[in-house]
């Protein structure tokens, strides 16, 4: 296996769009990064501009490749992670977007949603999710009702309907390929994950007629490839997963109750199920882990809406402090019994609970709090919210024995350390957090006959850090009742 060889990873975000190129090893060997514009119309409306998107691609992907070509490094294919459910539609002939990418985050097709709640048990049975405005079948509805002739072409099969992996795929083998993967398929509201195709029923529910759906792949395989005019010589594209999938992927959670928790803006746990969709008690979605070489493995996925989030309210907000970085220090400045507790609710309550009614509290503030109580309680909730999808998905079937953290958040040890005395199990950090662009990059690979299988990946991994429980345990049962009461606390305000 030549060291000379490397892939490139698209990683499609929410705020950015990152190109990081790896060698065969693993090793990150180039990146370009660059942000763009987030858009608010209207209250609770939140879209891209498609044109911006593809067009950070581009320069952060010639960047990436540049640099890598400068360190001796052949770019042999490229895998593709990005922010799921974000959903556009185009025309076929321009390649050009009929509106501007309606993003996950936006809530403009609730009242819709909730008309048709009574469907949400067949729904979910078929798709693994809950009826929402935070998947894609409402979105493509809203697109087709609301933009200007948009219907009447779609039915004269003149649209294109796609997740952002799909519009990438589009434009970069210059229209070729209308393609998706099964984890972003699964994320739809459109797709049978049990079936592993495009749901007639479903279709006929949201009013999107099958003319406008992408073929559904594997996660490894043949996506086309891109015009050799865009970086020089024509790439393979082989990989695509989902952003929380490629997560699952980059920490090589292969095994049965492998459990990785991502801690970015929001939080996603997903824990692999193997070959079982379960379905769920507790209000965790069920969803496609990935597909390889003609196997399905799904994953049960808990939401914390979140978790980073928490951090830059207390600096942007209400600057209590003037750097992420100061919470660690001011966690760590008092003692595990400092009594105030805040439930994050500022966009909803995820997982188990699903009620996005729900805001965020802040209970047993005395004249004595401080910026630190603040700090700390802030940091403290994403790892009670953690504990509550772990408890969720034991109680669903499958326990798990350790967690494998990534994301912005896990770089404080502080945070590591509360989280195995909360959750009572080992915490796992990997010395490459770049496990999202990573999980792209081994599915290229392995596609492309650069990795032998999932054991030869699973052999790069190499955990940095682990964090074992060091609590006592009537303290913990202390601060898991004073969590819970004030979680019955806000989810009743939010009722009345």
């Amino acid at each position: 296996m030549s060291s000379k060889k490397g892939i490139l990873s698209i990683d499609q975000g929410t705020t950015s769009t990152r190109a990081i190129v790896f060698d065969v090893d693993g090793k990150k060997v180039s990146s370009s990064q660059k942000e763009f514009c987030q858009y608010y119309p209207n209250n609770g409306w939140v879209e891209h501009d498609p044109e911006e998107i593809w067009k950070t691609t581009l320069e952060t992907c010639k960047d990436a490749i540049q640099i890598a070509q400068e360190k001796g490094i052949s770019v042999e294919g490229i895998g593709i992670t990005n922010q799921r459910e974000t959903t556009l539609v185009w025309d076929r002939t321009t390649g050009k977007a009929i509106y501007n990418a309606i993003v996950w985050q936006d809530r403009r097709t609730a009242a819709y949603c909730n008309s048709i709640k009574d469907r949400e048990a067949m729904l979910s049975e078929k798709t693994g999710l809950l009826l929402d405005p935070y998947f894609s079948a409402s979105k493509v509805k809203w697109l087709l009702d609301e933009v200007e002739g948009a219907r009447k072409l779609a039915e004269a099969g003149k649209l294109a309907f796609g997740t952002i992996d799909t519009f990438l795929i589009w434009r970069l083998t210059g229209g070729e390929k209308h393609l998706t993967d099964t984890t972003n398929a699964s994320r739809t509201n459109l797709f049978n994950i049990h079936t592993l195709q495009w749901d007639d029923e479903l279709l006929s529910m949201f009013d999107v007629p099958p003319s406008v759906l992408p073929k559904v792949m594997q996660c490894a395989d043949d996506f086309g490839c891109t015009q050799t005019q865009l970086f020089g010589k024509s790439l393979p594209i082989a990989g695509v997963a989902g952003d929380q999938q490629a997560a699952l992927i980059g920490q090589c959670c292969f095994n049965q109750g492998d459990l990785k928790s991502t801690y970015g803006t929001g939080c996603f746990a997903l824990l692999n199920t193997g070959e079982k969709a379960l379905s769920s008690q507790h209000k965790l979605l069920t969803t496609v882990a990935y597909s390889i070489n003609g196997a399905t493995t799904y994953a049960l996925e808990g939401s914390i809406f979140t978790a980073g989030a928490n951090i830059q309210w207390l600096r942007d907000g209400i600057g209590v402090i003037s750097d992420a970085a100061e919470s660690q220090t001011l966690a760590e400045s008092l003692d595990y019994d400092h009594g105030v507790v805040l439930v994050p609710g500022f966009a909803g309550l995820g997982a188990p609970h699903w009620n996005p009614e729900a805001r965020a509290s802040l209970y047993g503030m005395t004249r004595g709090t401080s910026q630190a109580h603040f700090a700390r309680a802030a940091l403290e909730a994403v790892c009670y919210q953690t504990y509550d999808l772990q408890q969720a998905m034991a109680s669903d079937g499958v326990p798990s024995s350790k967690v494998l953290v990534d994301g912005g958040m896990v770089a404080n040890d502080w945070l590591c350390q509360f989280l195995s005395d909360i959750l009572q199990v080992e915490i796992q950090r990997p010395s490459n957090m770049e496990t999202t662009a990573i999980g792209a990059a081994y599915l290229a690979g392995l596609q492309l006959g650069l990795y032998k299988d999932l054991d030869s990946i699973a052999a790069q991994k190499h955990i940095e850090s682990t964090f074992s429980p060091a609590i006592d345990k009537s303290l913990r049962e202390k601060l898991l009742k004073r969590w819970q009461k004030a979680v019955d606390a806000t989810l009743s305000f939010a009722d009345a």
